[in-house]
């Protein structure tokens, strides 16, 4: 790594987690031992159950038995790939993880096969009889996961057909989705700085672009494009592959449209989808009133594509790791002292990973893991404030599993849409906690300035990175296979709707498609990013509202995980996304914070 990317320090440095809580080591005993349990109990539960799920002599009791064993056995395959996939992330040049990850993925599909009956036969008995075993209280903890397993009834195949797409995939998406992430995450982009030559990673180059001095973004821009360009024949043709194998397995499941299997994991419809997307396209005409703003007070006559992130003040201040901890607990305490003492646990048992390094994947996220085990956080810190709000965020998340734990295997998660809720309230508790111990306007102008793109880049940005996906993946339904330069079009027309005449694009903007890693391992994942985000303006503005009261209700809201739909848990705590006006609400809030930050630059001059 360039000596000049390490020559400020972040406190990061040597920060990563402990994985031991799942397994030692690639060599760990333990894993083997626990494939063979896997594979002895999969059959046993085969054996015990098959030909009786399907059966009007099931019981209660017997139903009762087998999701208990299934969630065993299941847990147990999630362990296995949790530990897999972090180790992986972790370091994806090391070909010893990579082929450790393809090692796991093929035993843990050979042990499915022995469990894909449950569903089958579950899905087809009987709407009566089901309804019958459901109104039995015993089965209350698992009633919501049986409920939607029904759901998917119109679109399972056979059981031997679903056994041949499981394994297929191996060698088929789950493969394509690992040649991306060892393609672009050992890219090294080559930028001369100060005068030297240097060769960064993607996220050292990314963090140009939120610098100050406007030759170094260009040069960081330009630099992302050649390395993009350099990949784009294999990454062009990872997109068509994995885009056309979403269209053989919707025709093949029978899903109408591209969003349906998404919209139905996310438990949302789509008359709720079109009236959070809708809505946010009808108040694009905020980006513009910002862009303006900081347009003038970054003083410059065009505004490009890379001057998005650039700060408003020439503020090179590099927060340190240890000091963005403060910052964060601190801020949970004032609202939860249980929510910051389960992220305090984050960072005393080294369940992070926060340190810059070679080979490491770009970007953040929490991984869920196990209800037995724990959650575990990884990012990227290089010390600026965007680091702290990320590191919040993935926190978010790790409180939100850990508490979610309760529910079990089955039921721990919560849908995409609703699973953003706790990361993107952890940051604006921080948000506001700094906006009300700042006195210096100008800081206090830089804050929002900074939380405006961040929100602009969660609600507004996330409903183009949808609708370029709607497109790419209709694009290569009706006309075959694309060219970079069609995927190029595709992008340029999706965030020029955002974008109107306020930021201008360049030829280079047109390539960034290509690193987007939700668009390869989660499609159509984004949108979720909108909802949470609006979703939670109005949750905080009903915590400034209702005071403390607010806070069991939402602690509960998290220690719920996916025990019932979204909309009857958000219900709980005075919710209705199916109001048409609740999206408004929150970009109404939103329209109010772009209002604060034209008064605060009036006030500055």
């Amino acid at each position: 790594m360039a000596k000049a990317a390490r020559a400020k320090k972040s406190g990061a440095e040597g920060i990563t987690w402990d994985l031991s809580d799942l397994y030692s080591g690639l060599k760990d005993k333990k894993i083997e031992r626990d494939i063979k349990d896997l594979f002895s109990k999969s059959e046993a539960f085969e054996k015990k159950y098959r030909g009786k799920i399907n059966s009007t002599k099931l019981t209660p009791r017997t139903l009762l038995s087998a999701v208990k064993d299934l969630e065993k056995i299941s847990e147990k395959i999630g362990r296995l790939l949790s530990f897999a996939y972090l180790v992986f992330a972790g370091d994806t040049g090391n070909p010893e993880n990579g082929a450790f990850l393809q090692m796991i993925q093929e035993k843990s599909t050979e042990a499915r096969k022995h469990l894909m009956f449950f569903e089958l036969e579950w899905i087809r008995l009987s709407n009566k009889k089901v309804d019958s075993l459901l109104s039995n209280k015993t089965l209350a903890p698992y009633k919501h996961f049986l409920e939607q397993e029904r759901m998917y009834k119109p679109h399972r195949l056979s059981e031997a057909e679903e056994k041949i797409l499981d394994e297929k995939a191996n060698t088929g998406s789950r493969a394509f989705k690992r040649l991306f992430d060892e393609v672009l995450n050992n890219v090294r982009f080559s930028i001369k700085l100060d005068g030297k030559q240097q060769s960064l990673s993607e996220t050292e180059i990314l963090a140009l672009l939120y610098d100050p001095d406007r030759n170094k973004r260009k040069a960081g821009a330009k630099s992302l494009t050649v390395g993009l360009k350099e990949n784009a024949h294999v990454l062009t043709f990872i997109f068509n592959t994995l885009v056309q194998d979403h269209s053989l397995n919707d025709r093949i499941r029978s899903f109408r449209d591209p969003m349906d299997s998404r919209n139905l994991s996310n438990e949302i419809d789509k008359q709720t989808l079109n009236s959070l997307m809708t809505s946010c396209e009808k108040n694009y005409d905020m980006v513009d009133t910002y862009y303006g703003l900081k347009k003038k007070l970054l003083g410059i006559k065009k505004f490009y594509d890379y001057d998005r992130y650039a700060p408003i003040f020439d503020d090179t201040e590099i927060i340190n790791y240890k000091k963005g901890k403060e910052i964060i607990l601190g801020s949970f305490h004032n609202f939860s002292p249980k929510m910051a003492n389960i992220a305090q646990k984050f960072f005393d048992k080294n369940w992070i990973d926060a340190e810059v390094r070679d080979g490491k994947r770009g970007g953040a996220f929490s991984h869920g893991t196990v209800p037995s085990a724990h959650p575990y956080v990884f990012t990227n810190y290089t010390g600026r404030m965007r680091d702290v709000m990320t590191l919040a965020h993935e926190l978010g998340h790790g409180v939100h599993q850990y508490l979610s734990r309760q529910q079990g295997y089955f039921q721990s998660d919560t849908p995409l849409t609703t699973a953003e809720t706790a990361s993107v309230f952890a940051e604006i508790l921080v948000f506001h906690k700094l906006m009300e111990t700042e006195k210096n306007p100008k800081t206090k102008l830089a804050l929002i300035c900074g939380k405006l793109e961040d929100i602009f880049a969660t609600v507004f940005r996330q409903v183009v990175l949808t609708r370029f996906e709607e497109s790419l993946h209709h694009a290569r339904r009706n006309q075959g296979e694309l060219t970079t330069e069609n995927i190029n079009e595709l992008w340029a027309q999706a965030n020029s709707a955002m974008f109107g005449k306020s930021v201008e694009m360049t030829d280079d903007y047109r390539n960034w498609w290509m690193y987007i890693p939700h668009f390869i391992h989660s499609p159509f994942y984004c949108y979720a990013y909108s909802f949470g985000e609006l979703l939670v303006l109005s949750l905080y503005s009903k915590y400034v509202n209702e005071g403390n009261v607010f806070v069991p209700r939402y602690v509960e809201l998290l220690s719920s995980g996916g025990c019932d739909a979204p909309d009857v848990l958000l219900k709980r705590v005075g919710v209705n996304i199916k109001d048409p006006d609740f999206w408004q609400g929150g970009l109404n809030l939103l329209r109010e914070m772009v209002d604060e930050a034209l008064a605060l630059a009036k006030s500055i001059k």
